[in-house]
C-alpha cells in the first residue's frame, strides 16, 4: 500500500462531508430523490475522484482516464457532488438536480454530463458494461483501469451474474467492481428479500478476488483501492461495508430513506449535523 499522510486522510473526510451536505441540499432543492445510498457511500467518491481515479476534470474525455461506471444510478447526487467539487462543473449547478432539462437528471445521462461514461438507470446493467469496456482495454494494452460502482440490492439481477463469470474467464484484472454493501434496498432489508450471503463465496467461486472494507472508514477506503491496484489475471471485487444515510442520525441504517421526501424541518437538521461533523472535522484537522 501506497503511504497515504494523516493529513491527506483528514483532507479526503472533510470533502466526503461536504460531498454529504451538497446531497442534502439537492435533494431538498429537487424535493426527490434518493439520500440513504448517497450519504453511505460519500467516502468512496470522495476517495475515488480525490486519490485514486486518473482523470482530468477539464478534458473529461481524456483517452488515458480510468472509467467510472455507476450501475446503481439513483445514488447519482453524490457523484454530481463529487464531480462539482472536482471541477467538472459549477457546484451552483447542483441546485438544479432532477429538474426539466438540467443535465443533472434523477440517473445519470452519458450525452448530457460530459464525465458520466454511460446512461444508467436499470439496476444490473453496470458490471455488463464495465466489462465490456474492461476487455478493450485489455485487448489493446490500456493502462486505464475500469471501476464500476453497484449496489448490494441489484444483485437480484441475473445479468450482473453473467458479467461476473464473463470476468472472470477472462481473468480482467484491470476492472474493479465496489459493492455497496448497506443491506437495504427500496422495500426493506436485502436479507430478507432476496438474501445474497454468502457473498464473498459467489464472487470467489466466479474466480474473483475478493477484498471487504469498511466504507465509512477513509483509511481502510485507500487501503483496499490500493490492494486492488496489485492484483493480476483476476478481476477485483471491493466489498464495502457502508452505513446508509451515514452521518444523520435519524437516517442511518433506515430503509425509508433509501428515497423518501423531506418533510418540514428534517433537511435542515440534518444539514447541521453534518456541519456540525464538519466543523469538528476541520478543528480536528487544524490542530494535527
Amino acid at each position: 500500500m501506497d503511504h497515504i499522510h494523516d493529513e491527506e486522510i483528514k483532507e479526503l473526510e472533510l470533502i466526503a462531508n461536504k460531498l454529504r451536505q451538497h446531497v442534502i441540499t439537492s435533494v431538498a432543492k429537487a424535493g426527490s430523490g434518493h439520500q440513504g445510498g448517497p450519504l453511505g457511500m460519500a467516502d468512496v467518491f470522495a476517495a475515488l475522484y480525490f486519490h485514486i481515479l486518473r482523470h482530468d476534470p477539464k478534458n473529461p474525455q481524456w483517452e488515458e482516464r480510468d472509467r467510472l461506471i455507476l450501475s446503481n444510478g439513483h445514488i447519482c447526487p453524490v457523484r454530481y457532488a463529487a464531480m462539482a467539487e472536482a471541477g467538472y462543473f459549477p457546484v451552483e449547478e447542483l441546485k438544479t438536480l432532477r429538474r426539466f432539462g438540467t443535465r443533472l437528471q434523477g440517473h445519470p445521462e452519458r450525452l448530457r454530463l460530459p464525465g458520466t461514461e454511460t446512461t444508467s438507470g436499470p439496476l444490473g446493467s453496470g458490471l455488463a458494461q464495465a466489462v465490456g469496456m474492461a476487455l478493450v482495454g485489455k485487448m489493446e494494452n490500456k493502462k486505464w483501469r475500469v471501476y464500476t460502482l453497484t449496489s448490494d440490492g441489484e444483485h437480484e439481477a441475473g445479468l450482473h451474474f453473467e458479467a461476473m463469470l464473463f470476468a472472470g474467464k477472462h481473468k480482467l484484472d484491470n476492472l474493479v467492481c465496489v459493492i455497496d454493501r448497506n443491506n437495504i434496498q427500496i422495500d426493506g432489508n436485502t436479507e430478507d428479500i432476496m438474501p445474497l450471503e454468502p457473498l464473498r463465496k459467489k464472487y470467489e467461486a466466479f474466480n474473483w478476488h475478493v477484498i471487504e472494507a469498511s466504507g465509512n472508514d477513509m483509511k481502510d477506503i485507500i487501503r483496499v483501492f490500493d490492494e486492488a491496484k496489485g492484483i493480476h489475471q483476476m478481476p477485483v471485487c471491493i466489498i464495502a461495508h457502508t452505513t446508509p444515510g451515514f452521518g444523520v442520525s435519524f437516517m442511518e441504517n433506515n430503509y425509508l430513506w433509501h428515497s423518501q421526501v423531506f418533510k418540514e424541518g428534517e433537511a435542515d437538521q440534518a444539514l447541521k449535523e453534518l456541519q456540525d461533523a464538519g466543523k469538528k472535522l476541520a478543528a480536528e484537522h487544524k490542530k494535527n
